[in-house]
């Protein structure tokens, strides 16, 4: 079958960036879905899933703002067979749920990590090294050093300047597949405006440390999330659309050159 590429458009920013009808890119219009900016009720993920359903992970896809990013979640509650979640972001979203029964933008990555019984590494990529130390930290406290030691592998910012990442590398299991997922928040501003505060790392970065998994050749699929700021005033909006839609296209080309 072949991969079928998603557009979930929950805010229509997607429209305001001209993106190009393609063959295989199938637009979702999930602006009518309530109960899912920042943080999404059980409804709204049983919504969010059926709409996703008939066209199966196997593909690139654009998941709007960051606002949207526990969509990643979603996706992978569909793999069933073991697998490796590689999270790039300025992010951990690994927070405590700071809402019972609902998941968040930023607690969706802890959610996959303590509860899918499928995964085998979570590699996050791109957060600061004192977001990053809080995060071994509040898992330590739940009791959960072992499974620190095995399933959880962290490149921070810092270290990925300093070129200390390399030695992590042999550390990421590659005898099972992997699932993407890209926050364009990692990036300088140069090359993506999003909503959220945002890294240093360029494009060509961040495609080089993409390609490290997608030449494996054992992708599950891949998504991309970190648009604009709504209601921000237009001449800053539509300068932030148009970076943000080169950023995107050129991530796309990218990735279909090695998904394809």
């Amino acid at each position: 079958m072949e991969a079928a590429h998603l557009i979930l458009d929950f805010s229509h920013v997607y429209c305001d960036e001209k993106i190009p009808k393609k063959e295989h890119v199938y637009w979702l219009d999930c602006s009518d879905i309530e109960e899912c900016d920042l943080y999404c009720s059980e409804r709204a993920e049983k919504e969010i899933l059926a709409r996703i359903e008939p066209y199966g992970i196997h593909g690139i896809h654009f998941l709007d703002s960051g606002n949207y990013h526990y969509v990643t979640g979603i996706m992978t509650e569909k793999i069933q067979q073991k697998f490796s979640l590689v999270v790039f972001d300025h992010h951990t979203d690994m927070q405590k749920p700071m809402i019972e029964h609902m998941t968040s933008c930023g607690d969706w990555v802890r959610k996959v990590f303590l509860k899918n019984h499928w995964l085998q590494q979570l590699i996050l990529i791109g957060p600061k090294e004192s977001d990053i130390r809080q995060v071994y930290d509040e898992l330590s406290a739940l009791g959960k050093r072992e499974e620190l030691q095995k399933k959880l592998i962290t490149f921070s910012t810092e270290e990925i300047c300093s070129g200390e990442d390399k030695k992590k590398i042999p550390k990421i299991q590659k005898n099972v597949p992997f699932y993407i997922s890209v926050d364009k928040d990692i990036l300088d501003e140069k090359y993506s405006e999003t909503n959220w505060s945002q890294g240093k790392m360029s494009l060509p970065i961040l495609e080089q440390l993409l390609s490290y998994f997608l030449e494996s050749g054992n992708i599950l699929g891949v998504d991309i999330c970190g648009e604009c700021q709504q209601g921000i005033p237009l001449p800053e909006y539509l300068r932030a659309e148009e970076i943000n839609a080169k950023t995107n296209q050129k991530l796309f080309e990218f990735l279909t050159y090695y998904t394809k």
